[in-house]
């Protein structure tokens, strides 16, 4: 690609993970977007990705403001309480799939066509450990992110005649706010490698998937969990 500075949207970046994904981007070159629904970002756009009207919104201002997106990051998203299924509401399901995969269908297929138009692009999406393993007491949370991965797998193989690439970081017992509900002293103990997971460490393999030399590789799933699968 010929840009000097790639366009890259990261969703969620509010959050621990989504904050140090941008952060990193834009140490690497990019001109990032950052996207947030509740907790405001100076310069940054808001948007309820569960809502499809939104998301086109969304990628109509970065479009305006500083040029087509070249780079997604499809990083936001919710959990629920740990919970039985039978404990789960169907409106807490359908709101957890709206946003952790839905939204990732609505932002991959909004982002898509100017990426074939330029023969180059690049998509990451966030999965979760719990997707590829599922986990007790988390039956959304694993669909979504399971889907996260059939999503990216598939895509990959339609978009890579178009030299796009797409794939996924699954990460394990990442140490954020989000996860504070857990029992993290247990999960660092149960972590091969002693410790819990950083969100720079997420950040790292998502710039790895954007880089220049990464255009070889497409529909890979990296898990980035200190062993923990």
């Amino acid at each position: 690609m010929n840009k000097q500075h790639p366009i890259a949207l990261v969703t969620g970046a509010s959050g621990a993970i989504g904050s140090a994904i941008a952060d990193a981007l834009e140490a690497q070159g990019a001109c990032v977007v950052r996207h947030y629904y509740a907790n405001e970002i100076p310069g940054g756009i808001q948007a309820d990705l569960r809502c499809e009207h939104e998301i086109e919104a969304l990628f109509l201002q970065t479009e305006e403001r500083f040029g087509a997106v070249d780079i997604l990051v499809n990083n936001a998203g919710i959990a629920l309480p740990q919970q039985l299924i039978t404990e789960t509401t169907t409106q807490a399901f359908d709101d957890l799939l709206g946003l952790d995969l839905r939204a990732v269908f609505l932002c991959c297929r909004r982002a898509l066509p100017h990426m074939v138009q330029q023969k180059y692009g690049r998509i990451v999406n966030i999965s979760s450990v719990w997707g590829q393993s599922g986990a007790s007491c988390e039956v959304a949370y694993s669909a979504a992110k399971a889907g996260v991965i059939g999503l990216t797998r598939a895509l990959a193989q339609e978009a890579a005649p178009s030299a796009i690439t797409v794939n996924c970081v699954a990460p394990g017992v990442i140490n954020t706010p989000m996860n504070a509900h857990l029992d993290l002293v247990e999960l660092a103990g149960q972590t091969p490698v002693g410790r819990l997971g950083t969100p720079q460490d997420i950040a790292r393999a998502v710039c790895f998937f954007t880089c220049e030399n990464a255009g070889f590789v497409t529909g890979q799933v990296l898990g980035v969990d200190g062993g923990f699968l």
